[in-house]
């Protein structure tokens, strides 16, 4: 009879072992496989899903385009008056009253004083225009100015078959038309009402939402945005203190170059002082040039009335104080004063935002200007985080080697 060679059980267990090994590697490659896949697969999604919601970003922008001004001042008032919406939640225990009673007091302000300030304006340009026109006829002021002018200089004149009178009179003709276009102002400030219902209806909208859920648009931006949460929070921070400042800024400025525009006018004896310092203000929005469309013929006037003096004296004292001091003292002051930007940098943000956005963008300007110089310095930290790291790694591996 023949003997059956049976395994030993060292080979017994040698076998089974073998195949365990085997069979589990060959789990685990799978579950590696699978896992690659997953990875794979989610990041296609997450790529997905990134590019929609650039286009939602983009398909939310496009839509408030519309409205995007009375959103953007909405946006800065409630920066603006932030420390005194959190005085009155502390106090009250209530966010929704606390935030209505903000956004109504500077509604019902902003109202009044516009509404006040601007009918002021029309009835003075009016009655202004309405005046002029007599220093444009036979005895006026202008009408002996044009004689005394074409006595002097009749033969340069005669040269240039120029008669000072008969353009006076065409001017007197386009200062009645000018009158009546003041006059008819009231008609174009009422179509334009429906545009500025619906710019305030926004900006209350926006005033009462940022103050309300600013802190929860925060947390959702550092979810959303590709970066740290510590540099979306300090982004989001940038933009609400440059934008409160920017704000805060212009008006500032307006409101002295108005002032020490009509104290100019004043101490050289115009007429209606305070009118063409309001003017002055207004003009003040565009910088540097605005503001000249008001002093330069003012002292011009000045000096052909017969008073040279007082026109010179108006004449510098509007290019060094007017326009020296505050658009190129007082306003780099205010609006670049947070974040720290250079003041070649804030004036090409002021005039470069008015060139790409009109009036708006002594807004814009400045507040992009200064997110883009956050993140470079983000991106600057960064990478000399990164550098100095990596320097570290080598000098801790070089050590490691002569070791």
């Amino acid at each position: 009879m023949q003997k059956h060679e049976t395994p030993s059980l060292h080979e017994a267990k040698d076998e089974f072992r073998t195949d365990f090994v085997s069979g589990e590697e060959i789990g685990l490659s799978r579950l590696v496989e699978q896992e690659r896949e997953v990875i794979w697969s989610s990041r296609n999604q997450q790529r997905a899903l990134g590019i929609f919601a650039l286009f939602a970003v983009a398909g939310i922008v496009w839509l408030a385009q519309p409205v995007a001004i009375g959103l953007l001042l909405g946006t800065l008032i409630a920066f603006s008056i932030e420390p005194f919406y959190q005085r009155l939640r502390k106090r009250w225990k209530r966010t929704e009253l606390a935030a209505l009673f903000c956004v109504a007091i500077v509604t019902t302000g902003s109202l009044l004083l516009l509404s006040g300030v601007g009918y002021w304006l029309i009835n003075r340009t009016i009655a202004i225009t309405q005046v002029s026109k007599s220093a444009f006829q036979q005895g006026g002021w202008v009408y002996d100015l044009a004689q005394r002018l074409g006595v002097q200089f009749s033969r340069f004149l005669q040269f240039l078959h120029f008669e000072p009178t008969a353009w006076i009179s065409r001017l007197g003709e386009q200062a009645a038309g000018v009158a009546k276009q003041a006059t008819d102002l009231a008609r174009t400030l009422a179509d334009a009402t429906l545009t500025a219902l619906l710019t305030l209806f926004f900006l209350v909208l926006a005033m009462h939402f940022v103050l309300k859920q600013w802190s929860a648009m925060t947390k959702q931006a550092e979810a959303l945005l590709p970066l740290h949460p510590r540099h979306s929070r300090a982004l989001l921070e940038e933009f609400r203190q440059v934008g409160r400042s920017v704000l805060w800024g212009t008006v500032l400025t307006g409101i002295a170059q108005g002032t020490l525009a009509g104290l100019g006018y004043l101490i050289t004896g115009v007429p209606e002082a305070a009118y063409f310092g309001a003017l002055t203000a207004v003009a003040s929005l565009i910088p540097a040039v605005g503001t000249l469309l008001l002093w330069v013929p003012i002292g011009i006037y000045l000096i052909a009335t017969g008073h040279p003096g007082l026109g010179i004296v108006e004449l510098l004292y509007g290019a060094t104080v007017v326009v020296g001091i505050s658009d190129y003292l007082i306003r780099p002051a205010l609006v670049g004063r947070h974040g720290n930007t250079p003041t070649l940098l804030t004036f090409i943000a002021l005039f470069g935002g008015i060139s790409a956005f009109g009036i708006i963008g002594l807004i814009l300007g400045p507040v992009i200007m200064t997110l883009s110089i956050a993140l470079l310095r983000l991106y600057i930290r960064e990478r000399s985080q990164l550098l100095h790291t990596g320097s570290l790694t080598e000098r801790i591996d070089q050590d490691d080697f002569s070791s």
